[in-house]
C-alpha cells in the first residue's frame, strides 16, 4: 500500500473534472466560431472583390473557381467552389459580423443559408437558441 497517494473527495476531484470538461467544450465552441468567422470574412472579401465597387458583380465572372484552384493545394478540399459561394452566401444572408451567434457553428449556419425567407431563418435561429 502506498501511503504517499491520498484519497481525494468525490466532491474534490468530480469539480476537477468538470473544470477540465467545460474547458474542452469552450475550446471546441471558440475553434468552431473562429472557422465560422474565416468563413464570413472570406465572403465579404469575395463579395467586395466581384462588385469593385458597383452595385452588382460582372456576369460571368471565374473569381470563385480561380480562387478554389489557388486555395487547394494548400489547404485542401474545403475550399472548394461550392464552399466559397457558400461563404459568398453566408455574408450576404448575414452582413453583420457582430450579429453572428458564438453557439452556432458551420454546419448550423450552413442550413440557415439554404432558408430564403428572412422571417423563417429567424424562427429557426431562435428556436435553436
Amino acid at each position: 500500500m502506498n501511503i504517499n497517494k491520498l484519497q481525494l473527495r468525490n466532491e474534490f476531484l468530480s469539480d476537477i473534472k468538470g473544470i477540465i470538461e467545460t474547458a474542452k467544450v469552450n475550446a471546441i465552441r471558440s475553434v468552431d466560431f473562429q472557422r465560422v468567422m474565416m468563413y464570413w470574412k472570406m465572403g465579404e472579401r469575395i463579395v467586395v472583390e466581384e462588385q469593385q465597387g458597383k452595385a452588382r458583380a460582372e456576369y460571368g465572372s471565374y473569381l470563385l473557381r480561380s480562387l478554389s484552384e489557388e486555395l487547394l493545394p494548400d489547404y485542401g478540399s474545403g475550399f472548394s467552389v461550392r464552399t466559397l459561394e457558400q461563404c459568398r452566401q453566408f455574408y450576404r444572408t448575414f452582413p453583420i459580423a457582430n450579429a453572428l451567434r458564438s453557439q452556432f457553428n458551420w454546419y448550423q449556419y450552413r442550413l440557415l443559408i439554404q432558408i430564403d425567407d428572412a422571417d423563417k431563418r429567424e424562427y429557426y435561429e431562435q428556436i435553436t437558441c
